[in-house]
C-alpha cells in the first residue's frame, strides 16, 4: 500500500520508513460540516443543536447516487474490518477510499480481521470517503464543498472534499456512541490501561489535561488511548491503532510514540527537512499526527480488552487555580462532572484568547456524542453501582493562583495521586469536605506536599482565591442549567451557587 501511494504521488517515504502525506487545505476536523440524517429513527433520539446538525434524508440519497457515479470506473481501495475488540459487541465495517494512503490509515486505526474472519465478513456499516469528490452546497444541501454525513438508518457514512483522515475515525466513534447505549454498553472518550493483577483504570479528559501522559505508565499495559466501550464483559477498545499528536515530539519524552513511527505508519502534515521529520516545525499545522497499529506499542494488550475498572480518573486543567489537585466523587458527583466536562483553554492556544477560557464539553467529548449527555451519564452511574467503581477528579492545572500567577501542578504530584488511587491508598486516608465545590478532598497523600491539597493554602491573596472559586462554582451552576430531566440527586452533587 505504501508503494502504491508513492507511485500515485500521494506521499513519500521519509527517513523513518513511514509514509509522509500532506492533507492539503484541511488539517483537522470540520465539525460544522458534519451532519446526521434526520428521519424516523433519529428525530427524537439525537441531541440536535450546535453539534449535531440535521441533514434531509432525500438530499443524502441524491448525494450518495452522485458519489457512486463519480467513482464509477475509478480505482478504489477497500478495507473490511471491525470497530470494537470485543467479538460480542464489535461492528463490522467496510471502508472505501479513492486514495490508497487513506485506506492504509483505516487499516491502522480500525481492527484488522483474521483471514478466517475475512471469509465470512459482512459489513454492517460502510464508510465511503472520497477525497476528490466535492459537493455543490446550493444543490446538495451541504454547508460548503466538504461534508461528513452520517446516515444511521442506511448505515452509511459519506465523506467528501477533505483529506483529513481523522474524519473517518471520529465518524465511526459517533456511530458507536449512538448504537451502544441501546445495548446497555457505555461508550467512552477515554484512555485505558491495565496492571499486572488485571486492574483496569480509565482516564477521561479533554485536550491539554494530561490524559495521554498520565495513562502512559511503564508499570502498566496500554489497552487503548482514545475510544472504549464498557460492557458486561468489561472494557474494550474500539480501535486497532493510535492516532497520536506529533507536535514537539521527542524521543526522550514520548519514546513509545517516537519508536512507533516506522514502516507502515502514516505521518500527517509533518514537515520534512532533507527527508527527516521535524516535529518542532509546525508551519503546516499544530495538529501534526501519526497513525500506527496498536501492536507498534511494546506491551500493548492485544486483543485490547480489560476488566471492569475499579478506578476512573477524570482529568481537568483548571487555569483559575481553584479546584483541588485531587478529590473523590460520589456516584452522583461523577455523573455531574461527567456531564459538565470542565477544563480550560489557555491563553495563547487560540487567536484572540487573552486570558484563560473555561470550557465545558459534555461527556469529555461533546463533538462525538449524538445522544443527550444524560443518556451516557446514566450508563456511567449504572456501571459505578454494578462494579463499585471509585471516581476521582484530578486537576492537572494551576496552583497558587491562576494561569500567569500560580504554577502548573507538578506532574510528579499528579502521578503520585493516581498511584495512590490505584493502590487503594486513597481508600483509607482522611478526607475533608469542600462545601462550595461539594468535593471530598484527601488531607494527605504519600509523595505529595500536603499544603497543595487545599488550593486556598497556596494562594497569597486569600480574598482573590475566594472570588475566583465563587466565579468557577457559578459557571458550573449556569452551565448545568442546559440539561433537562436530570435528577435532583445529580444536580445537588455539583458545586453550589455562591451566596
Amino acid at each position: 500500500m505504501v508503494r502504491i501511494a508513492v507511485d500515485r504521488k500521494e506521499g513519500v517515504i521519509n527517513s523513518t520508513g513511514s509514509l509522509s502525506v500532506d492533507t492539503g487545505k484541511y488539517t483537522g476536523r470540520s465539525p460544522d460540516d458534519r451532519f446526521i440524517v434526520y428521519d424516523d429513527k433519529t428525530h427524537d433520539t439525537i441531541d440536535w443543536g450546535k453539534i449535531n446538525h440535521q441533514f434531509p434524508s432525500g438530499k443524502f440519497e441524491k448525494l450518495l447516487e452522485k458519489m457512486k457515479n463519480f467513482v464509477d470506473n475509478k480505482e478504489l481501495f477497500v478495507l473490511d474490518g471491525f470497530v470494537g475488540s470485543d467479538p460480542e459487541n464489535r461492528l463490522a465495517i467496510r471502508v472505501i477510499n479513492d486514495h490508497v494512503w487513506q485506506n492504509l490509515f483505516a487499516r491502522n486505526l480500525f481492527i484488522r480481521p483474521t483471514n478466517e474472519e475475512l471469509e465470512s465478513h459482512e459489513p454492517e456499516f460502510t464508510i465511503m470517503c472520497i477525497n476528490d469528490f466535492e459537493a455543490i452546497p446550493e444543490i446538495d444541501g451541504t454547508r460548503t464543498d466538504i461534508f461528513i454525513l452520517i446516515d444511521l438508518t442506511r448505515k452509511i457514512v459519506l465523506i467528501g472534499g477533505t483529506e483529513y483522515a481523522g474524519e473517518m475515525k471520529k465518524s465511526m466513534f459517533g456511530v458507536m456512541n449512538f448504537l451502544l447505549p441501546d445495548r446497555g454498553i457505555f461508550p467512552m472518550h477515554c484512555s485505558a490501561n491495565i496492571g499486572d493483577k488485571g486492574d483496569t483504570v480509565l482516564f477521561f479528559g479533554l485536550s491539554g489535561t494530561g490524559k495521554t501522559t498520565l495513562s502512559a505508565d511503564p508499570n502498566r499495559k496500554l489497552i487503548g488511548d482514545d475510544e472504549h466501550g464498557w460492557s458486561d464483559n468489561g472494557t474494550f477498545n474500539f480501535e486497532g491503532g493510535c492516532y497520536a499528536k506529533c507536535i514537539n515530539l521527542s524521543q526522550e519524552a514520548e519514546p513509545e510514540i517516537w519508536n512507533a513511527i516506522k514502516p507502515g505508519a502514516v505521518l500527517e502534515n509533518v514537515v520534512l527537512n532533507d527527508n527527516v521529520p521535524d516535529y518542532d516545525d509546525n508551519s503546516l499545522t499544530e495538529n501534526t499526527r501519526v497513525a500506527y497499529p496498536l501492536d507498534y506499542i511494546p506491551g500493548a494488550v492485544i486483543p485490547s480488552v480489560g476488566g471492569h475498572p475499579r478506578v476512573i480518573v477524570f482529568l481537568t486543567a483548571d487555569a483559575l487555580g481553584v479546584l483541588p489537585p485531587v478529590s473523590r466523587l460520589t456516584k452522583e458527583g461523577a455523573m455531574y462532572h461527567f456531564m459538565s466536562g470542565y477544563t480550560s483553554k489557555l491563553a495563547g492556544t487560540e487567536r484572540g484568547i487573552k486570558e484563560p477560557k473555561s470550557v465545558f464539553s459534555e461527556c469529555f467529548g461533546a463533538p462525538f456524542m449524538p445522544r443527550p449527555a444524560s443518556v451516557y451519564a446514566e450508563l456511567l452511574g449504572k456501571k459505578i453501582n454494578q462494579h463499585n467503581t471509585v471516581v476521582y477528579l484530578v486537576n492537572t492545572g494551576w496552583s497558587g493562583g491562576p494561569y500567569g500567577v500560580g504554577k502548573r501542578i507538578k506532574i510528579k504530584y499528579s502521578r503520585a495521586m493516581i498511584t495512590a488511587a490505584l493502590s487503594g491508598a486513597l481508600d483509607v486516608v482522611k478526607y475533608r469536605h469542600d462545601d462550595l465545590f461539594n468535593l471530598d478532598i484527601p488531607t494527605e497523600i504519600d509523595g505529595v506536599d500536603s499544603e497543595i491539597l487545599d488550593p486556598k493554602n497556596t494562594w497569597v491573596d486569600k480574598d482573590s482565591y475566594d472570588l475566583s472559586a465563587k466565579k468557577l462554582a457559578q459557571m458550573f451552576v449556569e452551565n448545568f442549567k442546559k440539561f433537562e430531566n436530570v435528577s435532583s440527586d445529580v444536580i445537588d452533587a455539583g458545586p453550589k451557587s455562591p451566596q
